[in-house]
């Protein structure tokens, strides 16, 4: 059997194809996969410009031009629903900014193949040029949905847990490089247009495991990022509403009560964090959103999607999600003092949790 798979590549605006374009593709063209596969570009808020050069520098691609930036989410769901209607088997997200071993889609397949139940293959992101250290080995979910990489920054050959070199599941994928199953994307749903960007692949990976399929991360798929993280940390706004909105989304109703007490005291000390940070008015703009009655709308329709879709109990999946925060840079005294009243906090709840 011919397997068909789409590549999409991360939505162009702006400068990005300029900067980063030419060596993804080039990476991506020299891959070992034995398969079909055809390069899917999305352009937000494309120009005759912007549209000129990614024709010129990626002749094979198919385009899709949206007239305003859409942001990650709706700009990757715009080339995916065109893929899904061509009936590719396998769905695989890179983002521009990355560079691609040439095993990389082979050990994706092998991986997602090796198990009927493996819904999403996370590639092993590493760090470009620092080659040797982690970008992420999956991306992990703190249970008041703050997402991070997991292993962020440290050398690839001490993590002794990996030397056999076998896949393993993860809280969810980064889409920054995973392949995902038509059939579960079909089933689950794509990346959820409200989020905008950041959180939309924590979103995903949770309504993947609540639908009966697991996210493993797999070894051998090496994929080199150009991750800077303080770039994205001046996302502020996105962060904070999008990791509220995945928790609200995708708990049982019981455990979210169980964990509101843990939020409310989070809230009070992220109001004087963001007052530190100059991201007072950013906060603000969170709590704005969740007293607005449309948002609610929106949010409790999408939660009744999400728990239509439960096939486990969270009893089944919180041993991934955990009580730990490591948010990369931002990693200063102040976690280290609050990290273990919230680990135990959220042991205690896990006790509890036989829903």
């Amino acid at each position: 059997m011919i397997r068909r798979i789409a590549i999409v590549i991360s939505p162009n605006w702006k400068d990005y194809a300029e900067k980063y374009l030419a060596e993804c593709l080039e990476s991506i063209r020299s891959q070992d996969f034995e398969g079909e596969s055809k390069i899917f570009l999305v352009d937000n808020e494309t120009n005759e410009k912007s549209f000129l050069y990614l024709k010129k520098i990626a002749p094979e691609a198919e385009i899709v031009r949206n007239e305003t930036n859409d942001g990650f989410a709706k700009g990757n769901n715009e080339a995916i629903k065109i893929a899904l209607r061509a009936d590719f088997d396998y769905i695989v997200l890179f983002n521009m900014d990355t560079v691609v071993e040439a095993s990389c889609l082979t050990e994706l397949v092998k991986t997602v193949e090796s198990d009927e139940k493996i819904g999403a293959v996370q590639a092993r992101l590493m760090m470009w040029p620092e080659k040797t250290r982690v970008n992420s080995l999956g991306n992990a979910t703190h249970f008041l949905g703050f997402g991070y990489c997991q292993n962020y920054k440290e050398i690839y050959t001490e993590v002794t847990e990996l030397v056999d070199n076998k896949s393993f599941n993860v809280g969810y994928p980064s889409g920054a490089a995973v392949l995902f199953r038509a059939e579960v994307l079909k089933k689950v749903g794509l990346f959820d247009e409200e989020f905008w960007m950041y959180n939309e692949d924590q979103d995903l990976g949770w309504r993947i495991w609540l639908s009966g399929f697991r996210c493993v991360l797999a070894p051998g798929a090496v994929t080199y990022h150009k991750y800077e993280f303080a770039k994205s940390i001046k996302q502020y706004y996105f962060m904070d509403r999008n990791r509220i909105i995945a928790i609200i989304k995708n708990y049982h109703i019981l455990t979210l009560v169980f964990v509101l007490p843990a939020f409310l005291v989070m809230e009070i000390g992220l109001l004087f964090f963001a007052s530190n940070q100059g991201w007072l008015k950013e906060k603000i703009k969170v709590w704005q959103y969740f007293f607005n009655r449309k948002n609610w709308v929106y949010i409790l329709r999408e939660r009744k999607k999400s728990q239509t879709l439960r096939q486990v109990r969270d009893r089944d999946i919180v041993g991934m999600i955990t009580g730990r925060i490591w948010y990369q840079e931002v990693g200063d005294w102040k976690l280290k003092v609050i990290n273990p009243i919230f680990s135990l906090y959220w042991w205690m709840v896990r006790k509890i949790i036989v829903w």
